[in-house]
């Protein structure tokens, strides 16, 4: 009598790529919501002020809070927004539905559906950011718990959560540099911001948004940024270093600690980019390399969902004598009782109003919590042993190479591979492979630009993939490899199953074609004048601050 096998959960998969899952993605055409705008319809009841309270506010104050303008809003009944969101959902590619290790750097994880019980219950989902302190002490515990687990995580000695994604933490925590070298009377000589060409592109950004000269290092053969290149740049005039390590290419530089050292020799602050810290989790800490500045991406690391891009959240760790600069309000345990504070004098500008997107939040607290210290180390673990699983994988594949590979050297926990050798001898680009891996369910991405690794892909399977899954997407990418090199024009071509064709880079990449409102569109791509809201008025004598040109997108 044999044994039937055990389930791994998914279909079994071999190293045979020939079979890989059937897939096709519907296409409804779905147009915007604002196409449904039919005056009168409505989703939902609301019902008329009690006369009570009507009368107790008559000649108050707050008698002409309310709003007279149009807000502009669709008027849609419920039905047509139930079956209008649905589709959309059908023609998304999201992290429930594939295997969706190929957005690397991102870290996408698996969100436990439980935590969004949590988030959805009255007790979180209906508190108003205007309540006392008296009635929301709970989410008040869970902020300021969050905060304290950040700081051993990190090691550092003060969190703030008040910023709403990774790069409004990136802009907060060079705000701070900013403010601590103005108290020390050093703004106006620390001028200039040194990061690496693999460190986030936010970092290089929001330091120019704030008025700094950037200077961005390259790496050498090993693919790092070496001591001796950034003491040639050091200088009295250096206001920090942000950096990222490991970088973008998943890999570690090992002298991170004399990296610091060096820019603390010159006055300046050493600032870590530690987004996506889903490597490093329980081995190694900001405190321990010296920095004096890091920011997390709750929404990476943490596991609270991306949203479609939004809104996420992100964590500002700095130790004690960057601490006065944090922005408020802050919140403060006294005898166990939470109250929001103020923020102190020397406090930067608020990030945003009120305080951090709370249910991000909530759902990252509920995830530390259920792993604990062990499970937090295993995290790391894993997603550093399904990263190396992978590319030992993709080693043997011709075509493709990783990127500044060394022998003895692991990377962390991603890769960025370069597929240069594929598209020399079929033509197929990485971008083409990306399109054609959306006809087998599966989400692929290139990198950030500059293309500094040429025809890039970084891959980032996280802790959250079983083997089966790693090489069910591996398989599909091989077979996409294949592909290229049998029928080139089948993967210049595709995407042949997905929900929408290509999309024209230049549209992505020209200003003048993004419409990101209703009002925008209508004003673009219908011809349609529309009326334009009343905005603010700066009062007598404002000066506005002196802002950088804007930036283009590629």
């Amino acid at each position: 009598m044999t044994t039937a096998p055990k389930s791994t959960g998914v279909p079994a998969v071999s190293r045979d790529i020939s079979e890989p899952r059937e897939y096709h993605a519907p296409r409804w055409h779905e147009p915007l919501i604002f196409s449904y705008d039919v005056p009168g319809s409505r989703g939902i009841h609301v019902p008329e002020l009690p006369a009570e309270i009507a009368q107790s506010l008559s000649g108050s104050a707050e008698a002409g809070v309310a709003s007279e303008r149009e807000i502009g809003l669709p008027a849609v009944a419920q039905a047509q927004v139930q079956r209008h969101f649905l589709r959309l959902s059908q023609e998304t590619l999201g992290a429930d539905l594939n295997v969706d290790i190929g957005q690397g750097t991102c870290t996408m994880k698996y969100s436990p559906k439980v935590n969004e019980q949590f988030v959805r219950a009255p007790e979180a989902a209906e508190i108003h950011p205007l309540q006392g302190d008296a009635s929301t002490q709970g989410v008040l515990q869970i902020i300021h718990e969050l905060e304290q687990y950040l700081c051993e995580i990190s090691g550092m000695d003060a969190v703030s959560l008040q910023a709403p994604a990774g790069s409004a933490a990136i802009f907060g925590n060079v705000s701070l540099v900013k403010a601590y070298h103005a108290a020390r009377g050093e703004a106006d000589q620390r001028t200039e911001i040194v990061t690496t060409v693999f460190s986030h592109p936010s970092n290089a950004a929001t330091a120019k948004t704030l008025g700094y000269s950037v200077i961005t290092l390259y790496p050498g053969e090993d693919g790092l940024v070496s001591l001796d290149a950034l003491r040639e740049v050091l200088s009295e005039r250096t206001a920090a270093v942000l950096i990222t390590n490991p970088e973008d290419t998943g890999i570690f530089n090992p002298d991170i600690r004399e990296i610091v050292d060096a820019v603390h020799e010159v006055g300046a602050l050493g600032v870590y980019d530690q987004a996506n810290a889903n490597g490093m989790l329980g081995i190694t800490s900001a405190r321990l390399a010296g920095f004096d500045i890091c920011h997390f991406n709750l929404h990476k690391t943490f596991s609270t969902p991306h949203a479609c891009g939004g809104p996420a959240a992100g964590a500002m760790c700095v130790t004690e004598a960057i601490e006065p600069f944090l922005p408020g309000p802050r919140v403060r345990e006294r005898d166990g009782v939470y109250s929001l504070e103020a923020a102190g004098p020397q406090a930067v500008a608020p990030i945003r109003p009120f305080y951090g997107v709370v249910p991000n939040l909530i759902r990252a607290y509920a995830w530390v919590r259920a792993l604990g210290a062990d499970g937090l180390l295993a995290v790391a673990e894993d997603a550093v042993l399904n990263n190396n699983y992978i590319n030992a994988r993709l080693r043997d594949e011709p075509g493709v190479e990783a990127s500044y590979e060394v022998p003895g050297r692991l990377p962390i926990e991603q890769v960025r591979y370069s597929w240069q050798k594929l598209a020399d001898e079929t033509g197929v680009a990485s971008a083409d492979l990306g399109s054609r891996m959306a006809d087998y369910g599966f989400h692929y991405w290139t990198s950030h630009h500059p293309y500094i690794v040429p025809e890039p892909a970084t891959i980032e399977p996280t802790e959250s993939y079983s083997k089966a899954e790693l090489d069910e997407y591996v398989n599909a990418l091989m077979r996409v490899a294949r592909e290229a090199r049998e029928n080139p024009e089948l993967v210049l071509t595709a995407p042949h199953r997905s929900s929408i064709h290509r999309v024209e880079e230049e549209a992505m990449s020209d200003p003048d074609t993004w419409a990101t409102s209703w009002r925008a569109y209508e004003r673009k791509y219908l011809g349609r004048e529309t009326a334009v809201p009343e905005h603010w008025t700066p009062p007598a004598g404002f000066e506005p601050r002196e802002r950088p040109e804007k930036a283009f997108h590629r």
